[in-house]
């Protein structure tokens, strides 16, 4: 066996540096690049119509906490509890470098919650390093105040992705809850 000199340890630590370095940049060449504040309450007006009027605050709010997002997912959900609860969505996730794409969410809560309501959702999401990684759950604390209408927004995280669903829709709904949404590229009925 031959004998390594410090010079080849030194070049082999090298190498390798390089190499990590080189999938560390197209690790983030994947990652979709950010939309601006106005491109998401432009697309927000656009899907909520006149009940918009406080959507600028929220994502003015939500980009002074988390920065820009990088995706977004437009579409529409129903939720119900007693105590417990169950929420359902499907949806288009918007990303700048991997088109639209269709998800879908589901998940339990728990806490103190009662009510229904079906909404149209507006989820803005943040530090997203690829398109798939969106498959997992997000978990977070909700609280709901609806009485034949409303509008809201939460925050949602796993890892470094932050995921901030703003709502509204019909129904009667009061309550505080703990909850994480699973997200799936397929529809599914199982919440866990």
């Amino acid at each position: 066996m031959p004998k390594m000199t410090r010079r080849d340890i030194l070049a082999g630590g090298a190498a390798a540096a390089l190499g990590q370095l080189a999938m560390t940049s197209v690790a983030r060449a994947d990652s979709p690049p950010p939309f601006s504040p106005n491109e998401i309450v432009d697309s927000g007006h656009r899907f909520f119509g006149a009940v918009s009027r406080g959507l600028a605050e929220v994502v003015q709010e939500a980009g002074r906490r988390w920065g820009q997002p990088n995706g977004y997912i437009l579409g529409q959900e129903a939720s119900a509890a007693f105590f417990g609860g169950l929420r359902y969505g499907e949806g288009k996730m918007y990303t700048r470098n991997a088109g639209d794409q269709p998800v879908y969410w589901q998940g339990p809560s728990i806490g103190f919650d009662a009510g229904a309501d079906g909404d149209r959702t507006m989820m803005l999401v943040y530090n997203l390093p690829a398109v798939g990684a969106i498959f997992r759950r997000f978990g977070g604390i909700d609280g709901s105040a609806y009485f034949i209408g409303g509008f809201g927004f939460t925050a949602l995280g796993a890892d470094d992705i932050v995921v901030v669903p703003i709502r509204t829709g019909l129904g009667a709904r009061l309550g505080v809850n703990i909850n994480y949404l699973k997200f799936t590229p397929h529809a599914t009925w199982n919440p866990f």
